[in-house]
């Protein structure tokens, strides 16, 4: 085969281990082109401000340059870089469309989720630093090699998500039940469907996707997001989250939004840990809201949903919002339902608010909500 890859590295530190790299790629029949993203500092140690504009100007840069990889004669973008480098090939990757193939190989020193939120960017870890050739290293890039020589036979001329528009669902496992149900539903309608997993990250693709014409219609059914950047825990910055669709025929489920996701239980503060709450997993603990809490999201999410260019209709499963408010879950709290229901039924003024008595997760709920879209698709 032949193949031609932007290779973006930090030539200035990483020399050595990107021309291994473009080596073995060469063995594939894949030419590299080496795109420096250096900052020049010549061993200096910038202050923080210094640093960050030095990175800031660079990616720019060379995201100016990329108009290759977008005209059909590049046919993936590759990056190695540690820590400074590493971020600076996301910023770049981040600007490129979210379907063209691209791969960062990095000794990952941060979470990258915010990054890697709303484009496809493949992630190889290096286990260890990339700081002189060795037996751990030159396996690694070795196999990433073969990965993208594998991403260089990918047809050019792929259909883009918008071509075959689907329904956009956002989920979470507090919902799952409910998403399997819309799921299927759906597929038996003979409509595809697409499901974001709104855990505070996965909303940035769902606003992505709404906005580049991947949806013909959305069950946003996770409204999770919200108490995640109000109130407490990670999240990445989604400023269309609950906008992008607003062109689009939405129903609209209050699910998952009577708690906070927070981390591990052994880091959550102690005052969250004094409120009803459960461990989701090892890795994340729920908190129930508060009243005040419930308003002041509902109140938010109303602004947002009276917002709409088109239809909203909201369905408010009176049974329980997740899968621990149901009787004997931890944050059950049939109040917090109705102050949902009473805030969102007196700010109405674009959308349509139906309640039902059926918690989030039961099959009535499913097919009350594809009831209610079936008539938009």
């Amino acid at each position: 085969m032949s193949a031609t890859v932007l290779l973006l590295a930090t030539i200035e530190t990483k020399h050595e281990e990107a021309a291994f790299l473009q080596s073995a790629l060469k063995a594939h029949g894949v030419e590299a082109r080496m795109v420096d993203v250096s900052l020049h500092s010549g061993g200096a140690v910038w202050d923080g401000p210094h640093k960050v504009q030095a990175m800031d100007d660079v990616g720019a840069r060379v995201g100016a340059t990329l108009h290759e990889a977008l005209d059909g004669s590049i046919s993936a973008v590759v990056g190695l870089g540690g820590g400074t480098g590493g971020e600076i090939i996301l910023r770049v990757m981040q600007a490129l469309p979210f379907a063209f193939p691209k791969m960062l190989i990095t000794t990952l020193p941060f979470d990258p989720r915010i990054a890697l939120a709303d484009n496809s960017i493949i992630l190889v870890p290096t286990l260890v630093d990339i700081a002189g050739l060795n037996a751990t290293l030159r396996q690694v890039l070795t196999t990433s090699a073969a990965m993208i020589a594998g991403l260089c036979r990918l047809p050019a001329d792929q259909p883009h998500v918008s071509e075959t528009p689907s329904v956009g669902i956002t989920a979470l496992g507090a919902t799952g039940g409910a998403a399997e149900a819309l799921v299927a539903g759906l597929r038996a309608l003979g409509e595809e469907t697409t499901v974001c997993h709104a855990n505070g990250f996965g909303g940035a693709a769902f606003a992505c996707f709404a906005a580049c014409g991947a949806f013909k219609a959305v069950i946003d059914m996770t409204c999770h997001e919200l108490t995640r950047w109000m109130f407490a825990g990670a999240y990445v910055p989604m400023p269309t989250r609950f906008t992008a669709a607003a062109h689009l025929p939405q129903v609209v489920l209050p699910g998952a939004l009577n708690f906070i996701g927070l981390g591990e239980i052994d880091l959550v503060p102690q005052h969250y840990l004094q409120r009803p709450h459960y461990q989701h997993t090892g890795f994340f603990t729920h908190i129930k809201l508060t009243e005040v809490e419930m308003r002041q999201a509902t109140e938010t999410l109303a602004g947002y949903l009276n917002a709409a260019e088109a239809g909203v209709h909201v369905i408010m499963p009176m049974g329980g919002f997740s899968h621990r408010d149901a009787p004997g879950g931890e944050i059950e709290d049939e109040r917090l339902r109705h102050v949902c229901l009473d805030v969102l039924t007196a700010s109405a003024r674009h959308y349509t608010v139906e309640a039902i008595p059926h918690h989030i997760n039961a099959p009535q709920t499913a097919e009350t909500a594809i009831a209610a879209l079936k008539p938009h698709l």
